[in-house]
């Protein structure tokens, strides 16, 4: 029997199902993680990114800051923020983790949806009596969605990914299996979980890939003189 083999028999073997870390809770609790940290980050840099994006302030501390974050080690933020929070709130500070390397990505495709609208759609929704909140919810927030689901996109695959390493503080999640087979050298196990995170992170990314191509309004096209989205409005009154 190959690994491949043994791993997908790891998978659907009944065992999966009992003991103290079934496989569907493992699944659950790595979502959740997923989930929460994905959530907060987004309460937090969707609001910045489109105050930046409106009025261009503060873009180069945004990339800047974005850059250095992208930069972290995520195993290494883990460990400094349990070692600065303690091991007693070893949950909260991997969450935080998650929530740092989260919002660099939804920053960017916050602000950069907004940026890549044409100013001329803005002015002429302005033009025909819309106020600034109007312009905001009916032009801009549309318009700049699909850029920003984009964001959200990247950055679900990428807390995904790196929710495995809280097992390494007790935390569980697929990466507990994971960790548990390196240390018990059962290695169909540890690529047994590898593949569980693999179709997890397909299937999200199916998700979001259908999110981002519904999201495009009707009325969105592509100025072709800038490569940006324009949106053609028609005033109820026809």
């Amino acid at each position: 029997m190959n690994v491949m083999t043994a791993a997908l028999a790891w998978i659907l073997s009944p065992d999966r199902l009992t003991g103290t870390h079934p496989l569907p809770e493992s699944i659950a609790v790595h979502l959740a993680y997923t989930a929460i940290a994905t959530l907060l980050a987004a309460i937090i840099a969707i609001p910045a990114g489109w105050a930046i994006g409106r009025t261009g302030r503060g873009r180069e501390l945004a990339v800047g800051l974005a850059g250095a974050v992208r930069a972290l080690p995520s195993f290494g933020l883990i460990l400094l923020l349990v070692l600065l929070l303690s091991v007693l709130h070893s949950q909260a500070a991997a969450l935080i983790a998650f929530v740092i390397l989260a919002f660099p990505p939804i920053l960017a495709g916050a602000y950069a949806g907004f940026e890549a609208i044409d100013r001329c759609t803005t002015d002429a929704a302005r033009a025909i009596g819309m106020s600034g909140l109007q312009v905001l919810w009916r032009v801009e927030v549309p318009l700049g969605l699909p850029l920003l689901i984009g964001g959200l996109r990247s950055v679900t695959l990428q807390v995904l990914a790196s929710v495995t390493l809280a097992a390494y503080v007790n935390l569980g999640g697929l990466g507990y299996d994971i960790l548990q087979g390196i240390q018990l050298h059962r290695f169909d196990q540890v690529l047994g979980a590898a593949i569980v995170v693999a179709v997890l992170a397909l299937a999200v990314d199916a998700i979001f890939a259908l999110s981002q191509r519904t999201a495009r309004p009707a009325g969105g096209t592509v100025n072709p003189g800038t490569n940006r989205p324009s949106f053609h409005y028609t005033d109820d009154k026809g």
